[in-house]
């Protein structure tokens, strides 16, 4: 994969855009070009169109993933919600016979036609299947050794499986995330709610209590199973829940402790040696000690002169 088209959705260049800018920072040098999809509207997310109208809902997402089909490049994107929006509207179009004919009716009216061709992927699908573990270790400055990490995969990027183009082997299990912090040298171990939704999405935005409820469960989970240094997500909508939320539990007096927390291509740009007031620059639970630590001479890698 020399070229993908990257698609940000509404949270990152938001409400995380140092997330976007370690994108900018990692890609590149990774071996792949990111290509702008310009013109790209919301995805549309699942308490929009898709709750009331699924031809509306495809007729959005086809234009989105026609986009990427006119640059010749698939699609690549950093939010779960994003890739399981697209991701099920290519299935629907592709296995739906009357569904495809209804969405390119739409599309002819501005003169596009859905096509089929672009892949639609998540980052970290690139990073694990594309680009792979050893290019990942290649192009480290910094490890993780001796820190241990949470993970927080997400819903939207391992449910439903049956319209998954690109899944893990087990989605009651994921191992995708785990695999890609350990290619870091981080201590991975599993705790009890992996799976366990973080409460945000529409549930936030409807019964804030009930959020903030999973949440807490998630992070006791965490805290009491394996006592992590940190979390990493490669779920924007994850990552800004764990991220703001922990101090509406503290004020509440529900936890007594707070976890820092990283996209995980925040986590990795900071082990490729980028400054961390490009790509990890924005959090509301402190960080910096943690990223001192991390890039520390302590734990620079050594690497022989070819």
């Amino acid at each position: 994969m020399d070229k993908c088209g990257i698609y940000l959705g509404c949270n990152i260049p938001f409400k995380a855009p140092d997330i976007e800018q370690s994108f900018n920072k990692i890609f590149p040098q990774l071996g792949v070009e990111l290509v702008s999809m310009d013109g790209a509207t919301c995805c549309p997310a699942w308490g929009t169109a898709p709750s009331f109208d699924i031809d509306t809902w495809l007729s959005i997402s086809g234009r989105n993933i026609n986009i990427a089909e006119e640059k010749g490049v698939d699609i690549m994107t950093g939010c779960n919600s994003c890739f399981g929006v697209m991701a099920e509207a290519r299935h629907f179009a592709l296995h739906d016979p009357a569904r495809l004919k209804k969405l390119n009716e739409n599309m002819a009216l501005i003169d596009r036609k859905f096509k089929g061709t672009s892949e639609v992927y998540h980052v970290s699908h690139v990073l694990h299947n594309k680009i792979g573990m050893d290019k990942i270790k290649e192009n480290l400055k910094f490890t993780l050794k001796e820190l241990k990490v949470a993970v927080q995969p997400g819903c939207h990027i391992l449910w439903p499986t049956e319209v998954m183009e690109v899944k893990e082997k087990n989605s009651f299990y994921p191992t995708m995330l785990k695999e890609l912090c350990e290619a870091l040298e981080a201590d991975v171990p599993h705790y009890s709610a992996l799976n366990a939704c973080c409460g945000m999405g529409a549930m936030r935005s409807t019964d804030a209590e009930k959020s903030i409820g999973l949440l807490k469960s998630k992070l006791l989970s965490m805290k009491e199973e394996i006592d992590p240094d940190m979390i990493v997500t490669t779920c924007s909508s994850c990552y800004l829940q764990f991220d703001g939320a922990q101090k509406i539990l503290q004020e509440k007096g529900e936890i007594d402790f707070e976890i820092p927390v990283f996209y995980y291509t925040q986590l990795l740009a900071l082990c490729m040696g980028f400054d961390p007031k490009n790509v990890a620059a924005i959090s509301e639970v402190p960080r910096d000690q943690l990223i001192a630590k991390i890039q520390s001479e302590a734990r620079r890698l050594i690497k022989e002169e070819a």
